[in-house]
């Protein structure tokens, strides 16, 4: 079947390659040059995880940076910001440094050459709507994340789309993540709980019920009863955080999503996504003309990294044939 036409690009966050990162076998610019190779050319960096000196750039960094957008024919797609709001002890950070926080992030958007900020998902309303003009006035845009559990009929959401909406800022928008969209329970996250000591017939529960849509909130009050511990606890908890919601209610607010967060949590050696129905989310983007990018976000890492090899550039590697062939890159002989 022919692939609609679509302006849809790729890209990695490069919090995909975390662990090697962390572990020194990957360097920043070993980072890239993965992205590169599996055909991901827009760059989505987190500042404060990568850059040395954060929330200070160096002229130096900033030469080596762009220098490796042109060696690699990659191009910065976006950048992650952080609000800490408990910076002090004691006390929050007020909404004119919270304003201050925003605007900093943008400034550091501007000099990597990155024309999206992904706010998180704890930034208040109050703090979007005070930044956008500065944003605005910077050509960034700052989308928020609506990450699990949160989804566009949330209270939270409502408020921040109620902001959008009003303003009408076009420096204002979203950013999905596609851990909204787990269908099945992830197994290498049961699995891991299984390694810790987990109780057999306690994990089969808890993914039994994720994954029949059953009622999640009463997980941890069932696990107490069946004589859970604080593994099977923990396995409960997640399953409250997961959550599975029809990817067409993208639709509806299409015109402000700028860039996609394609999270994963692992990549089958089948090549599709255990958990994401990543052939379902796919058309709906093309069908909404979405025309940012797929950035790849990796997060098996932390849940294999007891027993197996991390190996995120292979992760990676596969989610992106993945996407070329969902794309119309590719067939699937080709991926």
């Amino acid at each position: 079947m022919t692939t609609p036409a679509h302006r849809i690009q790729r890209g990695v966050s490069l919090y995909s390659y975390q662990e090697e990162f962390f572990l020194r076998t990957m360097t920043l610019e070993d980072c890239v040059r993965a992205a590169a190779e599996c055909g991901a050319l827009g760059i989505e960096i987190i500042p404060e995880q990568s850059i040395p000196g954060y929330p200070q750039l160096t002229e130096e960094f900033l030469q080596t940076w762009h220098g490796w957008m042109a060696q690699y024919g990659t191009h910065p797609a976006a950048t992650d910001l952080f609000l800490d709001t408990k910076r002090h002890p004691g006390r929050w950070l007020t909404l004119e440094e919270q304003v201050a926080s925003v605007r900093q992030d943008v400034d550091i958007a501007v000099r990597l050459g990155a024309p999206v900020v992904r706010a998180i998902i704890n930034t208040p309303p109050e703090v979007m709507e005070a930044a956008a003009p500065y944003a605005e006035e910077a050509g960034v845009r700052l989308l928020l994340e609506v990450h699990a559990p949160f989804h566009y009929e949330h209270p939270w959401v409502l408020q921040h789309l109620e902001v959008m909406y009003r303003t009408g800022s076009p420096a204002l928008g979203l950013m999905p993540d596609m851990g909204t969209y787990v269908r099945r329970f992830p197994r290498v996250v049961s699995d891991r709980a299984l390694r810790d000591g987990a109780k057999p017939e306690l994990v089969d529960l808890i993914v039994s019920t994720y994954d029949d849509h059953g009622d999640t909130h009463a997980l941890m009050d069932v696990v107490n009863y069946r004589g859970g511990g604080p593994v099977e606890f923990g396995l409960a908890r997640q399953a409250t955080h997961y959550i599975w919601s029809e990817p067409k209610a993208m639709l509806e607010h299409m015109g402000l999503i700028g860039h996609v967060q394609a999270k994963f949590y692992e990549m089958t050696d089948e090549g599709v996504e255990y958990s994401i129905p990543y052939d379902e989310i796919v058309p709906v983007l093309i069908e909404g003309g979405f025309a940012g990018h797929l950035s790849s976000e990796y997060e098996g890492n932390r849940h294999v990294q007891d027993a197996f090899p991390v190996d995120s550039v292979e992760q990676v590697r596969r989610q992106h044939a993945m996407f070329a062939r969902l794309l119309g890159e590719t067939t699937g002989e080709d991926a």
